[in-house]
Formats: structure tokens, sequence, C-alpha cells
């Protein structure tokens, strides 16, 4: 069976760059060269990296802060990564820790690991930055990978190999935004970049990326090499075990790998024509490659560039949605970036209500859209009710940190159900040809940008007075559901 699906990778598989988004800034983007491998007996992830970044503030920038998110996974961090709900599954075989650990740097005067919660590399240059210039600087890292069903660790079937590397925190006049990591949704914030990185695994593992990549097979080890260009990310998902399914939709290829699938077919059916429903709604994807596949996750989804990832528990009843809910952060994080830290709901709720347009198109599925909203708003009621009775008041205002909610039940409710209510009331009242014409304006004007919720709001201006009122009154929680 791995040779069969070696097969099709080298039939997939093809060199040359991935220009992942069309309406990315013309100016060059930052550039992340990474050469890395992966040992599984220590579970240890080794990396040399060479990091190219432009200061596009007005003022000199003396250093330049770096997010380290697998220092989230170490013993003794204050935000942990896994909320206490997913605690039992996610730590399938008890406590266990990783972390990541600078082994040189050259290039720049000095580092040093910093950050509220130890989750910054801060870079201290040679010279000053000025506007417009570029710095470069090389450096060789190791991550330990703890033992988790998550989206960086070495699971009970997969490895999971997400948000390993530094990544330049945002910058703006104000200088860099540094975010700790959240046990809830998703606490990254970044540009994109431009990414050539090379990953060598034992030769019993397959890698699986967002990418097309070119592969060299060794007599013990396996080499995938990948070229990104204005990407938001690349992971992997490695497996000694996964098969494939694979098809075309419109020029893409669109594969769903799994270990653990009794009808794999379906879930690649949900893929392509999520994938042709959201391009029709909201303007081409923008890859030549999907890939979906099953990790060992404590919830339903993960999504990266290119690439999602799906927990093996899901019921039939829950896989169509949750893979187009996936598949339209392809659009909402992938291509149009936005601060999933401090206002989740703007690509979550989105993401969920891109969900319910899909089943509205797709009703094979077994769920119809009013169906689809009404849960959410039968689920956003209960939860407001019983939050009331048990704190006397209720805060629902959405632009909020992930690190304020007080738990998954809130954080779902609010960045989630509340945003399905959201934009199925902006759709009612502007109508479908205004709401549409605003989603694709939101898609084509942030592609490989990070929108402001602001941002979002303009684009519906034009639909008419009602839409920005709705949604002002929604995200500050002044609106009664």
């Amino acid at each position: 069976m791995r040779r069969s699906v070696f097969c099709l990778l080298a039939a997939v598989f093809c060199l040359g760059a991935t220009v992942w988004v069309t309406g990315c800034a013309s100016e060059e983007e930052d550039r992340y060269t990474i050469c890395a491998e992966y040992f599984p007996q220590e579970r240890l992830l080794r990396a040399d990296m060479t990091v190219s970044v432009r200061n596009r503030t007005s003022d000199a920038l003396s250093a330049l802060s770096f997010s380290i998110y697998p220092n989230a996974y170490r013993e003794g961090a204050e935000y942990r990564p896994v909320a206490l709900v997913y605690m039992p599954s996610a730590y399938y075989a008890g406590k266990s820790y990783g972390g990541i650990r600078i082994t040189a740097l050259s290039g720049a005067e000095s580092w040093t690991i910093a950050g509220e919660d130890e989750n910054i590399l801060s870079v201290s240059l040679s010279r000053s930055l000025s506007p417009g210039e570029k710095a470069q600087f090389s450096l060789s890292f190791e991550v330990t990978l703890a033992q988790v069903n998550h989206r960086l660790g070495a699971g009970e079937h997969v490895v999971t190999l997400a948000d390993f590397y530094p990544v330049l925190c945002p910058v703006g006049e104000d200088g860099f935004s540094e975010y700790v990591c959240a046990d809830l949704g998703d606490p990254f914030v970044r540009e994109c970049a431009d990414y050539e990185v090379s990953l060598t695994v034992p030769s019993e593992y397959l890698a699986v990326c967002g990418f097309p990549a070119e592969i060299e097979e060794g007599e013990a080890k396996t080499t995938y090499r990948i070229v990104a260009k204005k990407a938001r990310d690349v992971a992997f998902v490695l497996g000694k075990e996964l098969e494939c399914v694979s098809a075309e939709q419109d020029g893409t290829q669109v594969e769903f790998w799994y270990f653990d699938c009794a009808d794999p077919e379906t879930a690649l059916a949900a893929a392509q024509e999520s994938l042709a429903c959201f391009s029709e709604l909201f303007g081409n994807y923008g890859g030549r490659r999907y890939a979906l596949v099953q990790a060992d996750l404590p919830y339903g989804g993960m999504e990266y560039t290119g690439l999602s990832m799906l927990s093996p528990d899901l019921t039939k009843k829950e896989l169509a949605p949750v893979i187009a809910h996936e598949t339209a952060h392809q659009w909402w994080y992938a291509s149009v970036g936005s601060n999933q830290f401090e206002a989740p709901w703007q690509d979550e709720g989105l993401a969920e209500y891109s969900a319910a347009l899909f089943l509205e198109r797709n009703p094979q599925y077994g769920t119809s859209y009013s169906e689809f909203v009404s849960r959410c708003e039968k689920s956003y009621r209960a939860y407001y009710s019983v939050s009331s009775q048990l704190s006397g008041m209720n805060d629902t205002s959405m632009t909020r940190a992930l690190t304020s909610f007080r738990g998954e039940y809130e954080y779902r409710n609010i960045s989630y159900e509340k945003g399905v209510i959201l934009f199925d009331r902006v759709r009612q009242v502007v109508g479908d040809k205004r709401f549409f014409e605003g989603l694709r304006e939101y898609a084509s004007g942030y592609a490989g940008k990070l929108a402001s919720c602001e941002d979002l709001i303009a684009c519906f201006r034009k639909a008419g007075p009602g839409a920005e009122g709705i949604f002002r009154s929604f995200i500050q929680g002044d609106c009664v559901i």
C-alpha cells in the first residue's frame, strides 16, 4: 500500500512555486527558508532556518520579535495550548511536554527568549533597520514534541508539525504585536510570506502538506521539498499508515488522507463540493492542491494553508459540515487573514456561516440552511440564558481576546454561533445580491493581507445603511437575539 501511495504522490506533485493568493501586495514578501529533519525516537525536529524580512513601518527597527508557539507545550507554561475539557483525550499517555530550543543564531547582534510566557524570540539586529530595508539572519533550532493529540505533537496515529518554526509577529506603527498562546481558538496572527521548506523523515513515514512537493526517496529517509509563494503558513502531517483518495476539482488536486475512515469517498466529495461552492460564491481558490488529512485532534478540525486536519472521531453527520468549515478557512484565514487572537469571530464566524451556505447548496448532506442557522440560534439563546442566571450579567461583545473567554462554551457561542446569526441577519437585511457582493469584495480586496473588523464592515457599507448597524450591534453586544 505504501508503494502505491508513493506512486500517487509522484504523479500529483510537481516542481515549482505555488502562488497561493492572487491579491497580495506587489512588494517582495518576507521569506523563510527551512531545512528540517524529524527523529521519531526522540520526538525531535532539528531545523536550520534563514529569515529575510523587510521593515514595513515608518520607523527604524533595532530588534525583531518572533512568535515561538512550541514553547506553549513546555513544562511550566502559564498559557496552555490544550483546554481542560480536552486534556484527557489529548494527553493519551499521561503528562508530556515539549518546547523549542534555539541552538545557534548568526547575522544578528544577539537574541533572547522573551515575552509574557517565554513565547517570543527577540532578535537584536547588528544595525538599525531603516524603513523599507531588509534584514537577513540564520538560526538553528530544535523542537521537542509532546506526546499529545493536537496540532503540534506526536499523536497516537500521526505526527503533526504545525506552527513549529519561529514566525515574525505582526508589526505596525506601534511596534510588534506579541500574543501568548491560548487553549481556545487559534492564537495565531501572521502575515503572508514566501517559503522554501525541506523536510526529511524516515522512509516509513509519508508527509502530507498543502503544497506540491518534490520528493527524493533514499534508502532510509525521504525528503520533501516545497516552494510556496505568499502563503500564510506551512504545516505537515506525518503518518506510517495513511491511505489516500484523490480527484481533480476545477484544476485543483484534492486529496483525502486517512487512517480510520469507513467512507473516504464521501469525505473527498464534500471537499470537492466545498471548493466548488466557495469558488463560485467568494472567488477562485488560490492553490493547485488541497489536502485534507485525518489527524489526532481532540476537536473537529484545524486549518492551514492548503491543508485541513480532521479528527477521526467525527460522526457521519458531522463530517461534511466540518469539512465545509475547514475548507472555508482557505478563504477566511489562508487568503484573507485577520486577528484571530483579538477578534476570533471574524474568521470563525464567517467560516461557520460558509458551512451553512454549503449546506444550502448541497441538500444531500441532510441539513438545510434554515436548520443550521436555527440550531445556532437555539444554542446561543441557551448559552445566554444559562450565563445570565449564573452571573447576573452577561458580556456578549464579540471582539475580545481569546484569553478573556471563560471557557469553550462561551467561546464557541460568541465566536461561532453568534457569528452565524450575525451574517444571516445581514443577508436578510441587504438581500442576496448585495450580501455576496460584499463577501466577494472582502475576499478579493484583502487577499494576502490582515483585515481588521472595520475592513470587513466597510465591504458591506455599500450594501445598504442597515448592514453596518447590524454589525456594530452584534459586535458590541447591544442586540437582543
